[in-house]
């Protein structure tokens, strides 16, 4: 089937049920931020392959609401197809509501698959489509019936983390997870989130792209737990811990049935943020309880083994990424090297360190104009071709099993201008700042954020995006609860730093069309201090690799900024050199020298 087809498919089944428009998402049920292929309906549906973006079909329109990472890419996937391209103006927002709330006459009725959306999600509609007297239905799965061979759900067999890369046993964090759910007197924990499951279960999997993680659900009791999933998907003796530990297998889809059939009086505790709106409908009204996940706050503070391990993986990254910038030396000149080519070499260096699952998130490799697309992704075929001279921006990250990384790295392949040195060193200080920041228990990701903008502000400039989010051990690389944002209405800025708790710190600089900068680490919480005062906090930089101090103008360091830039870099070569040959150590040396 084309394009127009399957919206034409499409069209007739919502004439069947009266619907005036109907959305299709991105997402799927566990509002995962990369969804394996059967859930891909968005992409089958329209031809548009990026990873963000909703599809919205009425019977005169079908529009696809994406943000300006992909105009091109769209413009050129839909070309021909009755599919509009409807450019977003802020990325993430979701303006095609008030479209089809301007658009829609009263007495019309919205139709969509409420597995695919959040209640959070689905409540947002209503709002918007309430006054409007436009009705809302969650119960409508169009699409399977016109999918014809569509992918089945992944098949690959789950595994276990070796005991030496867990940060508890499973026994230990089902008791922990048993504890909290008396303290909300709950009777039951529905995990329905991927990355929470895997780190409840101590297992892991391939069933999406970037994400070691297994689709399931999990309902966790105080005498049991029921993970639904697909046995064939478990070894047997996985299966056989699972039996000792209490844990009942089921299949995948008798999650609905279960949560139909509760008992009476039976309380069940789930996030409302991520739990989809046909499980939350199936639930007996009254029997469900709105609270945060514990198992988010607990993921989210790493243990000792897990730091030990996470900081192996860091070395491992950095050697890898100290033999890409030698090689980048060595190619860029001679030509003929493309953003896509930068990001399968970075790949390839990773896998040769052992132990690699893969990238943690799709590399974005920006040369020049292309580095001020913040999540720019370079695709075969498509990508510019690298020169030595201007900007070349590199944010990637990998997935060992025994750490997630991710790090940014912007370089100058011939001599900066003086504007550029001044925005990358602005960056840079304001990198600084939070690297070396010593702060109060209680202290918030939305307090801190300010410190990171300060040089650039003195400078009339800004960024558009956060300054760092958590990130998962051999999980998510975009992990909760905390975050370091300026939006006040950003849970994740409002949640105090703990240590043992590991966030990225990433400003940066964008100049539109000409290039862009940003200088990430990621930063691990931990003990300062007790004093009078209370208990202080400060962080630790695990990321390894050197920073381009081309781009530095030192006349705007203070001295306690190239001290702290000095001892980063003693720092990376110290930890490095034992990974590298002698004249990769030589390199680096260079790389690392004091300013």
């Amino acid at each position: 089937m084309t394009t127009n087809q399957k919206i034409q498919a499409l069209r007739q089944a919502m004439q069947r049920e009266g619907i005036a428009a109907y959305l299709v998402p991105s997402s799927d049920p566990h509002q995962s931020e990369y969804v394996a292929d059967h859930w891909k309906c968005r992409e089958w549906l329209s031809g548009f392959t990026g990873s963000a973006g909703v599809l919205v079909v009425t019977e005169e329109h079908a529009g696809l609401w994406t943000d300006s990472r992909y105009f091109l890419h769209a413009e050129k996937e839909l070309a021909g197809a009755c599919v509009t391209l409807q450019k977003q103006v802020v990325p993430h927002a979701p303006e095609h509501v008030n479209w089809l709330a301007d658009k829609l006459p009263p007495g019309s009725i919205v139709g969509i698959d409420g597995r695919l959306f959040s209640l959070a999600q689905v409540r947002h509609l209503a709002k918007h489509f309430y006054p409007k007297n436009i009705e809302l239905r969650t119960d409508l799965d169009l699409i399977a019936p016109i999918w014809i061979n569509r992918p089945a759900l992944p098949g690959d067999p789950v595994f276990e983390l070796p005991p030496d890369y867990t940060g508890h046993s499973l026994a230990e964090k089902l008791a922990r997870i048993r504890a909290a759910l008396g303290a909300q007197n709950a009777d039951a924990l529905l995990l329905t989130t991927l990355d929470d499951i895997a780190w409840t279960l101590n297992i892991r999997a391939a069933d999406v792209e970037c994400n070691p993680v297994c689709i399931s659900y999990l309902l966790i009791e105080q005498e049991a737990a029921h993970w639904f999933v697909s046995a064939e998907k478990v070894p047997l003796e996985l299966q056989e811990k699972c039996w000792l530990h209490g844990i009942v297998l089921h299949p995948y889809e008798a999650i609905e049935d279960r949560l139909h059939t509760l008992p009476p009086d039976y309380k069940v505790l789930s996030d409302t943020a991520t739990l989809n709106a046909r499980l939350y409908q199936l639930i007996p009204e009254g029997q469900i309880l709105h609270g945060d996940n514990p198992v988010a706050a607990m993921k989210g503070i790493k243990s000792e083994r897990e730091i030990a391990q996470i900081r192996r993986a860091m070395r491992k990254d950095g050697a890898a990424l100290v033999r890409l910038l030698r090689w980048l030396e060595t190619e860029v000149p001679k030509g003929g090297l493309t953003e896509y080519d930068v990001a399968v070499k970075m790949a390839e260096l990773r896998a040769e360190q052992g132990e690699y699952f893969g990238e943690s998130f799709a590399a974005i490799i920006g040369y020049n104009a292309n580095g001020a697309i913040v999540h720019y992704r370079p695709m075969p075929g498509e990508s510019a071709a690298i020169r030595p001279q201007g900007i070349l921006l590199m944010d990637s990250g990998s997935q060992y099993l025994h750490g997630t990384t991710d790090i940014t790295r912007t370089i100058a392949l011939s001599p900066p201008t003086g504007e550029q040195k001044r925005a990358y060193t602005a960056v840079l200080k304001g990198h600084i700042a939070l690297a070396a920041l010593r702060f109060p228990e209680g202290t918030k990701g939305i307090q801190i954020d300010a410190l990171a903008r300060v040089p650039l502000w003195q400078l009339g400039l800004n960024y558009g995006h956060g300054t760092g989010h958590g990130v998962g051990y051999f999980l998510s690389v975009h992990e909760g609860p905390q975050g370091i944002t300026p939006s006040p209405g950003n849970s994740k800025g409002h949640t105090p730093f703990e240590p043992g708790m590991l966030t990225s710190n990433e400003p940066g600089y964008y100049e539109t069309g000409q290039y862009g900068i940003r200088i990430e680490n990621l930063i691990l919480c931990v003990e300062a201090e007790q004093t009078a005062s209370g208990r202080f906090f400060q962080f630790e930089t695990l990321s390894l690799c050197p920073i381009d101090t081309q781009l530095i103008d030192i006349s705007m360091l203070h001295p306690e900024e190239r001290q702290w830039l000095n001892e980063y870099h003693a720092g990376v070569l110290r930890e490095l050199s034992p990974l590298l040959h002698a004249e990769e150590v030589a390199w680096l040396e260079q790389q690392c020298r004091a300013v």
